[in-house]
Order: C-alpha cells, then sequence, then structure tokens
C-alpha cells in the first residue's frame, strides 16, 4: 500500500506542484529517473516469498511512477493515487473495483460520453444498473437514491455540456444513504477545485490533459480517499492497468509547469469567452468563470479558478455554414482530447446520448483555448464567422 505524503500539506498549491514527488530523485538530480522494467530482482527467497521489497515487477509501478502518483495524490488531496493508461481506464478500473452484480450506479447526464458507452455495455452486461440524472439535481438525488445504489457519479463541470453540479450537497445525500462518490475532475484539476474537500471519496482524471499539457501523452488517475485505497488498489492489480515510464515522467514534468499554464488558459478562456459573447452569431457562452453563466454561483462557491476549456451555443444556422466555418481555422485544430498547448474547436450535439434531461439549443462547438495571443484566436475566429456569415 502507497502510503500518503502529508510533508507539503501547509504550502500553497503552486508550491505542491513544484515540490510534490521530488523526494524520489537520487544523486543530486532535480528529476527522477525514467526506470523501463519489468523484471524486478529480489535478494533471497525470502524477500520473494514475503514480496516485502518496495518494487515487485514492472507492472505495478517504478520511482518513476511513484513519484508522479506522490505528486498527484497531494495535488488533488487524496490520500494516495494510482496511474493508469488514459482517462477512460482510471474510470472503468474505478467502476469495476467498487461495484458488483446488483448494485445500482446514478451517473451524471453530463457526463463524458464514452464513461457512459462503458456503463451500457460492459456495466450492463455484469448486471450492475446505470440510472442517468439531471446534473442539477443537487440535494434531490436523495429521491433517486435506492437500498442498492453503490455510488454517485458526478463530473465537473459537465462534458461538453459544462453544468457546474452542487458536489457538496449530493455528496452529503449520498453519503447518508451510504453511497460513494466518484468525481471526474479533469477540466479544473485539483489546483482550482479540492474534490475530497467538498465530499469525493475518489477522483478520477485524464491526466493526458492538463497534467500532459503537451497533447503527447496518454495518461489517467485515480486518486482515493483511505477507507478505499486497498480496494482500488486490489482492482487496478487484477485489471493490469499500468502505464508507461516515459509517460508518467511526462506527466510529472508537465505538473511542474500547470500553475502557470493553467492561469494563462483561464486569461485567454474568459477574454475570449467575453469577446464570443459580444459576437451576433452567439447564442450562449458556457464557461462557468462568465458571470453570467447558469453555474457561476456555484463555481465562484467551490473553485478557485477555471480552465481553458468551454463551449459555444450558436445562433440556428446550417451545418454547412458551420463547416465553412471551421474548415477555414488556422490557430484552431479539429481534434478530440483538450489541455494541451494548442487551441482546439469541435462541433457536438449531444441530443442522441443524454437520457434524463433534453438538449435543446442551437448548434453548439466545444473550444479548447490554448496558450496562444489570444488577439490572434479571436481574429482567426473572426474570419471563421465571417464564413459562417457567408457560406460556400
Amino acid at each position: 500500500m502507497k502510503e500518503k505524503d502529508s510533508r507539503f500539506s501547509q504550502y500553497d498549491p503552486a508550491t505542491q506542484l513544484i515540490r510534490a514527488g521530488a523526494g524520489y530523485a537520487e544523486h543530486g538530480f532535480v528529476n527522477p529517473a525514467v526506470y523501463h522494467a519489468s523484471t524486478v530482482l529480489f535478494p533471497d527467497v525470502e524477500t520473494l516469498a514475503a514480496r516485502s521489497q518496495a518494487y515487485v515487477y514492472g507492472r505495478d509501478g517504478t520511482p518513476t511512477h511513484r513519484a508522479l502518483e506522490q505528486a498527484i495524490a497531494v495535488i488533488e488531496g487524496g490520500h494516495s493515487a494510482l496511474l493508469c493508461p488514459s482517462g477512460m481506464a482510471a474510470i472503468a478500473t474505478t467502476l469495476l473495483s467498487l461495484v458488483s452484480a446488483g448494485d445500482h450506479v446514478l451517473m451524471t447526464d453530463s457526463v463524458y460520453r464514452p464513461a457512459r458507452h462503458f456503463c451500457e455495455t460492459v456495466l450492463r452486461r455484469l448486471g450492475v444498473e446505470t440510472e442517468y440524472y439531471d446534473p442539477l439535481v443537487g440535494a434531490g438525488i436523495e429521491r433517486l437514491i435506492r437500498p442498492n445504489t453503490r455510488l454517485v457519479y458526478t463530473e465537473q463541470p459537465g462534458s461538453q455540456t459544462m453544468e457546474i453540479q452542487d458536489i457538496p450537497a449530493i455528496a452529503a445525500a449520498a453519503h447518508r444513504a451510504g453511497a460513494l462518490v466518484v468525481i471526474d475532475n479533469t477540466w479544473a484539476t485539483g489546483r482550482f477545485f479540492k474534490a475530497f474537500a467538498h465530499g469525493a471519496d475518489v477522483v478520477v482524471t485524464a491526466g493526458t490533459k492538463y497534467y500532459g499539457g503537451h497533447s503527447d501523452v496518454m495518461l489517467g488517475a485515480i486518486v482515493m480517499s483511505e477507507p478505499l485505497a486497498r480496494q482500488i488498489d486490489l482492482g487496478h492489480h487484477a485489471l493490469g492497468a499500468c502505464c508507461g515510464p516515459d509517460d508518467a515522467y511526462l506527466a510529472l514534468r508537465g505538473l511542474r509547469t500547470l500553475d502557470v499554464r493553467l492561469q494563462q488558459h483561464m486569461a485567454n478562456a474568459l477574454a475570449l469567452a467575453q469577446w464570443l459573447e459580444q459576437r451576433p452569431e452567439v447564442d450562449q457562452v458556457l464557461y462557468p468563470a462568465l458571470p453570467g453563466d447558469p453555474g457561476h454561483a456555484l463555481w465562484a462557491r467551490d473553485f478557485t479558478g477555471a480552465s481553458g476549456l468551454l463551449s459555444v451555443i450558436l445562433k440556428p444556422v446550417t451545418r454547412e455554414a458551420v463547416a465553412a466555418m471551421l474548415d477555414g481555422l488556422e490557430l484552431f485544430g479539429m481534434g478530440y482530447s483538450w489541455g494541451g498547448f494548442e487551441s482546439l474547436i469541435i462541433p457536438f450535439d449531444p441530443r442522441g446520448y443524454r437520457t434524463a434531461t433534453r438538449w435543446e439549443k442551437g448548434p453548439a462547438l466545444r473550444i479548447h483555448v490554448g496558450l496562444e495571443s489570444v488577439n490572434d484566436l479571436m481574429a482567426d475566429l473572426d474570419a471563421g464567422f465571417r464564413r459562417l456569415d457567408t457560406p460556400r
């Protein structure tokens, strides 16, 4: 079992991001080594039989992995952390470690779509029922909890549609009924949202995004409260959900600049969101840090910052016009994921997969605001809006 490192708990989060996990560096080097390993040797039969040394096999982790796990646990505020080969692997490993046949799972209707797919395929086949709830339900979730409800799965904010959930109210209702609370904290990371302080039992996060920060890593993390650490550790081990040491090292390197990157992502996103609000082509900007956003009051209460991901609802326009706008953009790439240094944009339409709530808004765009000059980003979008108004 990995023990919690509390040496940096008294420091500001910006300092924690720099120092946490640094104890795994050796010989005076600032960064830990990258250990490529499968076999780990034991000094004698007794140690082999007892598996009593710190490292026993490459799949169970190396000092490179431990440094990142320890740092993530500190940043997120949990007891300990485990690495997975992707954010989706972290979600799947968490759910498979915690639920059993006959259990009931409450999952926000705004959830990351691949997580929904996992529940509708794998969990359903294993006899676990998933029920989707309105992300704005708050304390009303109490009415949906059954005697066999094992956990409530939240995402803060909602994937694509950006709803901010009242996590303390949801967690209080869940815990009164004996259910666990899992929070996907990828958007804000532990730097801007302390999920455990607001009621989480487990945090899952896609380290692919802001932890890596450079669009070159596939990584997930599970951060656990102490009572669940062993159970999830056993599930993680049984599933073989390990990541490569190079990805762990790159994410650890990315973590060191997370504070300054997130601050700039937030500044750029807020400036761009305010500019987008004034565009005649835009019906609504979904970004919780905006004063006019429906979730702004909860965001201001519970968060200390925002990231670079936002969504835009356009006024009624044809698909061809949207394509004309997007196809000619120079600084906004079209591609999945986000959290890297570059700006991205994709159209989305959740009407086909939301089930507990109705989505009746117009054409929508998800934008990740990168680290480019925000004036250049505005100019690129301005040209795109001109194409939107006069499509091919």
